[in-house]
């Protein structure tokens, strides 16, 4: 495979999934780690994605950035997030996670809902501020910050949610697959995420579509934990149609 194809399907990777590893991309592509490493190393100083520790993330993937920020399908994920705004209810209590989806979503709140946010996620809960009312309140779930994705994670984090039980939970998705659920790239974000589904009534995915049929390694949760899936498709899409058989709702 030639370099200049090699590192379209890695940007590929990096903007649908935000985070990728050198040792998930050197299976895709069929080449050694150090060949993904020179190739991770050549889109960085092109500014085309960020390097960092065992892999690369996305130069949208947190809002402190020294580039300007990128937000892939932004189109997509503006549909998605003014459909996921329809499921909120006056005086609703919402666990919200980051990812960039969601944060789209919090530049649309309605104003004079009063709702309660709760989040963990660091760049999420300055969205929340910058755009919800003052009627509006927001809570950071604390913890121990992951560098990388800017979210609280450990056992304070955990603790904090085992004592709420939100309306709703719009759970950052990357990787989500009718057969093997909704899977996670690291292991501490794996049971934050695995504790806002149970400290929640409802669980929303707010996904583009081209993250369907994706896994990794470690399980979050079936798909049959999933109360709706919100993608950019109509609900009607026949790729859809094995989530609709699993009892997900679409929106």
């Amino acid at each position: 495979m030639k370099k200049q194809q090699r590192h379209q399907i890695i940007l590929n990777e990096v903007h649908i999934h935000n985070r990728v590893l050198l040792t998930d991309l050197s299976g895709i592509l069929k080449v050694s780690m150090d060949t993904v490493r020179r190739d991770i190393k050549e889109l960085d100083d092109l500014e085309k994605l960020k390097k960092v520790h065992g892999g690369a993330v996305s130069n949208g993937f947190n809002i402190y950035s020294d580039r300007n920020r990128e937000i892939y399908e932004l189109g997509s994920k503006t549909i998605i997030a003014q459909k996921g705004i329809s499921l909120l209810n006056k005086g609703d209590v919402i666990l919200i996670s980051g990812g960039s989806t969601n944060l789209e979503l919090a530049k649309l709140i309605p104003q004079k809902l009063n709702l309660t946010f709760f989040t963990p996620s660091l760049p999420m809960a300055i969205e929340l501020l910058n755009n919800v009312s003052e009627s509006d309140t927001v809570i950071f779930i604390g913890g121990k910050l992951s560098r990388r994705s800017q979210v609280a994670t450990g056992g304070s984090a955990i603790n904090i949610l085992s004592e709420i039980k939100a309306d709703i939970c719009f759970l950052g998705t990357g990787w989500l697959d009718v057969n093997e659920g909704i899977t996670a790239i690291d292991w501490e974000i794996t049971q934050l995420k695995k504790a806002m589904i149970d400290a929640s009534k409802r669980l929303v995915s707010l996904t583009i579509s081209e993250k369907l049929s994706t896994t990794n390694r470690y399980k979050i949760c079936d798909i049959n934990a999933l109360d709706i899936l919100v993608t950019e498709l109509e609900p009607n899409a026949s790729v859809l149609d094995e989530y609709r058989e699993r009892g997900v709702k679409l929106l």
